[in-house]
């Protein structure tokens, strides 16, 4: 088990063409750590705007009667991949973590696999 710091710098240091993490409580909208970003990225901006992505989905979900549990998010920019993973178990309810790429850098499908794999050892 690792926690929040640890799990933001194994998620930076093992995902190639990560340009910052967080994780983030959707029920109040505040980043409980980041890492890396910048002037360009403002996690903790990205973590408030991201909540109303996630509040919005789950409320979708709730309309559309879907018994079904959210993995990832996927926002696709120009130059970025933004990718958010829902915090399962643990008492990771109402979290996710949130991870920026560097689309020429990246390689998503392995992204995916490594945040999982950062999730199942996160302890919340």
């Amino acid at each position: 088990m690792a926690n929040v710091e640890t799990s933001l710098k194994e998620t930076m240091a093992s995902i190639e063409g990560s340009v910052g993490a967080a994780l983030v409580d959707y029920t109040s909208g505040m980043a409980l750590g980041t890492i890396g970003g910048g002037k360009d990225l403002d996690l903790s901006v990205a973590a408030a705007g991201n909540t109303d992505v996630i509040r919005a989905k789950v409320r979708t979900m709730e309309h559309l009667g879907l018994k079904d549990e959210i993995e990832d998010v996927l926002i696709t920019l120009g130059g970025q991949y933004h990718l958010i993973r829902l915090i399962s178990g643990r008492g990771g309810n109402g979290l996710f973590l949130y991870l920026v790429l560097d689309k020429r850098n990246a390689n998503l499908a392995m992204a995916r696999h490594q945040l999982k794999r950062v999730e199942a050892e996160l302890e919340v």
